[in-house]
């Protein structure tokens, strides 16, 4: 029975098994998925910070009419903190500096006038002055013991900064699953061999392996001739030492598509293997019980790329417990025309707007074999299998992947 797209996807996250967990410097975190809280070692700022170059007064004397100030010190970043001996008096400071004890106002440079007198360094006010002006206020940012960053983060730069800042020198991440990305038919041939006429070069895995990279998923490559022994010697070693299978062609029913056959020789239990859509009706999965899951894409370019980032990508973030992402939407740039009653997926340029909208102008393409159309577009927008007309305007999912 072929199954709808959401009844398919269903049964996919369905499997969804926990990749483990692991510590890594938090220098080689990036790119990965965190999987503890992370919390505030101390509140933050950790000090009343100033932030601006300037002094640093006790407002009480300005509020008293007094506008001329002798500077005692200067306060800079990173010296520990001093004490106003004399609140008519004022410290210079500098941005990033602990606010000076005693005082609780900080007046730029641009807003004084400074002079000299008998060897002391004063400055005059110019401008008006509130009160707590140009103060980073201890703990106004983050108090302590607060969670910065969430179980389920996927890390970046901004994140390796919290993790700095807070000490935080090693990390409980996700483990990346172990992959492999398997390449079937005899007609393949390497990318650097030269091709006979009737041969091509291996081409799909590498785009899924190359999808699974910028996840920062490392992935084995295997080839498969279309011999049923050869692939159950092959495979069967590489069920109790992988996570995730996932395969590019003879799924379909051809003579010589062995590779489902072969799945349920080794223990596969098969969850479905058609799915109502456009490209990729001939996808299988399954599951093994002590062993990997295994997506069996269509061997069309297109089609495979598109089950990836539709079935494999949502299963393998959910694998390593990244926090789920919602939805994003765009709207048709021009009316587009499906008759068959199945989901489409066309591949499609992503713009945004002046207005805000993200706007999609499907590509051209000539199917799913058509894999040169992929480098003109930057995500599949998903058509319901509902409707045949498809409006100009129309808002739809999208399934990035550039």
């Amino acid at each position: 029975m072929m199954l709808t797209v959401a009844d398919a996807y269903a049964l996919v996250m369905g499997t969804v098994r926990d990749t483990g967990t692991e510590i890594v410097p938090f220098e080689q975190a990036n790119g990965r998925i965190l999987r503890e809280p992370v919390l505030a070692d101390r509140p933050f700022p950790p000090f009343d910070r100033v932030m601006m170059d300037g002094i640093a007064i006790r407002f009480d004397s300005y509020a008293r009419g007094q506008r001329v100030f002798v500077v005692e010190d200067i306060q800079a970043a990173g010296r520990p903190q001093l004490q106003l001996s004399n609140t008519a008096n004022c410290m210079e400071v500098m941005t990033g500096a602990v606010l000076p004890e005693l005082t609780d106002t900080v007046i730029q440079y641009e807003h004084l006038q400074a002079a000299e007198h008998e060897g002391f360094k004063r400055f005059t006010i110019k401008n008006q002055v509130k009160k707590g002006q140009h103060i980073h206020k201890l703990g106004s940012d983050v108090k302590q013991d607060a969670i910065l960053l969430n179980t389920g983060v996927l890390l970046g730069p901004a994140e390796a900064g919290v993790l700095a800042t807070v000490g935080k020198t090693s990390v409980l991440v996700s483990k990346k699953p172990r992959v492999v990305v398997i390449a079937t038919g005899n007609e393949l041939v390497p990318a650097t061999a030269q091709p006979a006429p009737h041969q091509i070069r291996m081409s799909n895995v590498y785009s899924l392996r190359a999808s699974l990279e910028q996840m920062g998923i490392e992935a084995m490559v295997l080839h498969l001739e279309d011999h049923a022994e050869s692939m159950l010697h092959q495979l069967r070693p590489l069920i109790a030492d992988t996570d995730v299978w996932i395969s590019s062609g003879a799924v379909s029913a051809g003579k010589y598509d062995y590779l489902p056959e072969v799945l349920q020789q080794l223990g596969m239990e098969q969850l479905f293997h058609k799915v109502q859509q456009r490209p990729g009706k001939p996808f299988l999965f399954g599951t093994f019980t002590d062993g990997p899951v295994v997506f069996a894409l269509p061997g069309n370019p297109v089609s495979g790329f598109m089950c990836f980032y539709r079935y494999v990508q949502p299963w393998l973030h959910a694998a390593m417990h990244l926090q789920p992402v919602k939805p994003q939407y765009a709207v048709l740039s021009e009316k587009v025309h499906f008759d068959p009653n199945l989901e489409y997926y066309i591949p499609v340029k992503i713009e945004s707007q002046p207005h805000g909208k993200l706007v999609a102008t499907p590509q051209p393409y000539q199917g799913s074999g058509d894999l040169a159309s992929l480098i003109l577009a930057d995500a599949f927008m998903e058509l319901p299998a509902d409707k045949s007309e498809f409006k100009k305007g129309d808002s739809f999912p999208i399934w990035k992947f550039r």
